[in-house]
């Protein structure tokens, strides 16, 4: 059975960035736009990002342009936006699809493991994975919940030992 530590991906500026260096870390895996109504989150997600990083949170933003054409700039376009707009810090990824055949093996297996009654498609931008220290517990959040709603979730997840 696969784990999320069995992934690579792209980074935004074009490097490899194997998961496997995340044990024992908690990730939290969102899908990002810089023009969605939604796109203010990546305030908050700097937030958690500055508050928790040094206490093993790793975020990681994957652009997608699937929902309403809000991300169609190219790599550059979407991570000058980000750090100038927002001061994002935290690892930003190549721009990938989420759903459907081309979608990122990482969603695909996301996705699985959080299937619930209403399918497992992301039905929109930011929609957020929360993976414990160990990888064996995933959460997922609509892309309505603030980032700082995560909070409890992931100071739970930091009293957990490896």
């Amino acid at each position: 059975m696969k784990s999320i530590y069995d992934f690579k991906a792209e980074t935004i500026d074009g490097e490899e960035l194997d998961f496997s260096q995340f044990r024992g870390k908690i990730l939290l895996i969102v899908n990002t736009a810089s023009k969605c109504g939604f796109t203010p989150q990546f305030a908050g997600l700097e937030e958690l990002n500055q508050k928790y990083k040094d206490k093993g949170l790793v975020i990681i933003g994957f652009p997608c342009n699937q929902f309403g054409q809000q991300d169609p700039g190219s790599d550059d376009e979407i991570l000058d936006f980000c750090q100038l707009n927002y001061g994002v810090s935290f690892q930003m990824m190549k721009k990938i699809d989420v759903n459907g055949k081309d979608a990122s093996p990482i969603y695909t297996f996301l996705k699985e493991k959080t299937k619930n009654i209403l399918g497992e498609d992301i039905k929109w931008n930011f929609t957020k994975f929360l993976v414990s220290p160990d990888g064996k517990k995933i959460k997922r959040y609509a892309p309505t919940v603030k980032p700082s709603r995560l909070e409890k979730d992931i100071e739970d997840m930091l009293l957990v030992t490896v």
